[in-house]
């Protein structure tokens, strides 16, 4: 029997083989990492590793005591399905039995005008945040474009080392996937810890001098100073290796629900790069790229590479991941995203600890908490139900655990 070979040395590639040699692959087993590192928690890049000087990636490191052949530093170039062979930037072809593809996905880049400047920051890859810090530590005024998860992380510890912070989005609000309610929350955080909004316009260029990035300028002309940017533009699926490989990459590796993908059961794919049907989503296909996501996927479909397409179970977990800032944890379950309506339900007397629920077409899809992981449990058995108002009210006034005022809406 040919090996199982997983493409992408991430948590998502780390946790398939650990699964697979749980489920029984007692044949060889082949990791592909184009990094030069073993699997590491990416979390920490926008936090941690920013903000403590003695942080380093060996704190980071995964543990990874799983019997298989490790090729980092290793760059996957292509698949022949027909000849089930993994190909290398080396040259090398490998034979598999069954691959898992687990590449995940690249930083955005700026590709507007000023992107040849020096200056410009992305945060994915541990030597991309070890680079930001050395630079943060010369004090510079900070400009982040993209006020998403990570560019709010970014912000929140540039904060903390006491750095001028501006954050732009075209968005009105921080953090658009948790919809304008929650985002107002954030932007409230933001502010009153100093950070200098931009909301609401484009950005038309970034600006320089002598080469070196010296600033934003906005679509209505205004110009903002900075020294240093970040780039938080969001992600892309790293499916450039799979463009001749005859599968559907447009938005990531399509898989069906029990993570295989479509067209070739001897393929599954799983974390930031999988794009699979969701019940939450109406069974329309999205992709996740949270931490918690590729772990959970990671797992699932090592266990599905190592029994025969007709035995894999589906994968139906729920969505789950947070966000520290400025010392509030924002927790989320499901897909508050695709919410119609989001409705904050739990509050605290002081207003920093609350519940918001996210509703689409008469369903519970999604929960946000600022502060109140432990309420979490009673809303994920709730999560994909009908969400009735009135009786969640009537709940949450007789449990003892709830925050203390209720903002349900009648």
């Amino acid at each position: 029997m040919e090996p199982l070979v997983i493409v992408g040395a991430s948590l998502a590639g780390l946790r398939a083989a650990e699964a697979a040699r749980r489920g029984g692959w007692d044949s060889e087993l082949v990791v592909v990492g184009e990094e030069g590192h073993m699997p590491y928690t990416r979390p920490p890049l926008s936090k941690e590793l920013l903000t403590k000087e003695a942080a380093s990636l060996t704190d980071h490191l995964l543990p990874a005591q799983v019997e298989a052949t490790w090729m980092l530093g290793e760059r996957a170039t292509g698949i022949d399905r027909h000849g089930r062979r993994l190909e290398l930037a080396g040259g090398e072809r490998l034979a598999y039995e069954r691959l898992v593809i687990a590449t995940g996905c690249r930083a955005r880049q700026w590709s507007g005008p000023g992107a040849e400047l020096s200056g410009l920051h992305v945060i994915r890859h541990a030597e991309d945040a070890l680079e930001l810090r050395a630079a943060l530590t010369r004090g510079p005024r900070l400009a982040i474009v993209g006020a998403g998860f990570i560019g709010c992380e970014v912000a929140s510890s540039a904060r903390a080392l006491d750095l001028e912070v501006s954050l732009f989005d075209i968005a009105s609000t921080p953090m658009p996937a948790l919809g304008p309610l929650l985002g107002e929350r954030c932007a409230s955080l933001h502010r009153s810890n100093g950070v200098s909004l931009h909301l609401g316009l484009g950005i038309a260029a970034l600006y320089g001098e002598h080469g070196r990035v010296r600033g934003v300028e906005l679509a209505d002309g205004t110009r903002h100073e900075a020294d240093l940017v970040v780039v938080a533009l969001g992600a892309v699926p790293c499916t450039d290796w799979l463009a001749d490989s005859g599968l559907d990459v447009e938005r990531g590796v399509r898989c069906d629900a029990t993570l295989t993908v479509d067209g070739d059961p001897d393929l599954l794919a799983a974390g930031d790069i999988a794009e699979w049907p969701h019940p939450l989503a109406g069974g329309e296909r999205i992709r996740i790229e949270h931490w918690t996501n590729a772990a959970e996927q990671g797992s699932f479909a090592g266990r599905n590479a190592v029994v025969a397409a007709a035995e894999r179970q589906p994968y139906t977990g729920i969505p789950s991941f947070w966000s520290d800032q400025y010392g509030i944890r924002i927790q989320a379950l499901g897909l508050p995203h695709l919410g119609h309506q989001h409705h904050v339900v739990e509050e605290s007397p002081d207003g920093v600890r609350l519940v918001a629920v996210a509703e689409r077409d008469g369903k519970l899809v999604g929960v946000v908490a600022f502060e109140g992981a432990r309420r979490l449990p009673f809303y994920r058995t709730q999560i994909g139900g009908p969400l009735d108002l009135g009786s969640l009210r009537t709940q949450l006034a007789e449990d003892p655990k709830a925050f203390g005022t209720s903002a349900v809406a009648a």
